[in-house]
């Protein structure tokens, strides 16, 4: 009797000691995982703070030289293709100029010297936001409330159509001071208001997963994400805007109104059509805050399907030219390339990881041998024991 027990204590021991052992190993691997994470982490702060560890090896160079070229070719195909269009259009209207002017001084016997003293004025006037035309039949001006919130909204979100600029000094030097200090507050609007829509759609990216993961890959998955939002996108923010302009503004066709729509959201902001300006609009004021709100949320529309865009990594360019410090994995790439935590989809639904900081325990599953034996005092079956190592 006194043998046997002595053998069973004699098991459980060992037993013991293979688990402290196991133990130790298990917590020296997991100080060895926590200081790496803490390396990653610094990089991951110095990244933000504008210290980019970063390498080039040579096929991002030869991919980088190749983009360059073709950026450059772009151009110069952009150019020649504008000049082939616009050229003829160009040069029937400098005609049909030549002979109005041509006529107006014959009919009403006036110098040419003064004609064209008269129209210098009149288009350095317009340049400047002032037309004529309007001003005679109009008691609106550029500087209204509506009109200057509308001018500070195309200052802040750097749309800038440039038809009404200040015109003195002080409106100038305010006008730097003004953009300065808006553009990054419209930039951390713009993004927080992403950041909010973020969470529908991802839930949205999670939702088609679950439904869709066991017949498409996940490429194809966030393909059809991605089409799917534009396409609402494109529906709240460009084709429904393009009728109400259309409507409100008589002189635009549905081409003109959808034009000023891109235009706009793109940010390009050419100036050429402006909504408001026309004689027909009953109350301006109005129509000029209204478009204000629709220029911020389409900006921030653009952005959400950018922000999307840019989540799918084959669809990202820029891994073409950059590569992050040798030996960096895809998950630490992942991890320096964004600014939140990284969030990945899976046939059931987004998967969030946790970060290492927090406190976790880690449930390690020991199978004895077949040669050991429980202690006698311990009824819990072997196999189905668990040692929680912090």
């Amino acid at each position: 009797m006194e043998k046997g027990k002595f053998k069973g204590s004699s098991r459980a021991d060992d037993l013991t000691g293979l688990l402290a052992d196991f133990a130790n190993e298990f917590e020296a691997r997991a100080d060895e995982i926590r200081l790496k994470q803490s390396k990653l982490d610094h990089l991951h702060e110095l990244h933000y703070d504008g210290i980019h560890y970063k390498r080039f090896t040579k096929r991002n160079h030869v991919y980088f030289l190749a983009f360059g070229i073709f950026y450059v070719f772009f151009l110069v195909l952009g150019a020649l293709s504008f000049m082939t269009v616009e050229s003829p259009t160009e040069l029937a209207i400098r005609k049909e100029l030549r002979v109005s002017r041509n006529a107006f001084l014959t009919k009403y016997s006036i110098q040419d010297d003064d004609l064209e003293a008269f129209l210098k004025e009149v288009v350095t006037a317009s340049e400047r936001g002032i037309s004529i035309l309007r001003n005679a039949s109009s008691s609106e001006l550029n500087w209204s409330f509506g009109q200057a919130l509308f001018f500070s909204s195309t200052v802040v979100t750097t749309i800038g159509y440039g038809h009404v600029t200040p015109l003195s000094e002080t409106g100038k030097i305010f006008c730097m001071i003004y953009a300065t200090l808006g553009i990054p507050l419209t930039l951390v609007l713009l993004s927080a208001i992403v950041d909010r829509l973020m969470v529908p759609v991802s839930s949205l990216l999670g939702f088609m997963n679950a439904k869709l993961g066991h017949l498409y890959q996940p490429f194809n998955i966030r393909l059809l994400h991605l089409l799917l939002l534009v396409i609402v996108i494109g529906l709240l923010f460009l084709v429904a805007p393009m009728f109400i302009f259309a409507y409100m503004e008589p002189s635009w066709g549905l081409l003109d109104a959808f034009y000023y729509c891109f235009i706009s959201l793109t940010t390009i902001g050419l100036g050429d059509f402006i909504p408001g300006d026309g004689e027909s609009v009953a109350n301006p004021t109005v129509y000029k805050t209204l478009t204000t709100c629709y220029l911020l949320l389409g900006l921030a529309g653009v952005m959400l399907a950018l922000s999307v865009f840019y989540q799918i990594p084959q669809l990202n360019l820029g891994q073409l030219f950059t590569e992050y410090g040798s030996g960096a994995s895809e998950s630490e790439k992942m991890r320096l390339s964004g600014a939140g935590a990284p969030c990945y989809s899976g046939p059931t639904g987004l998967y969030i990881p946790q970060r290492d900081e927090e406190v976790r325990r880690a449930v390690v599953r020991i199978r004895p041998r077949g040669e050991d034996s429980p202690s006698p005092e311990d009824t819990t079956p072997m196999h189905a024991r668990d040692i929680r190592v912090p």
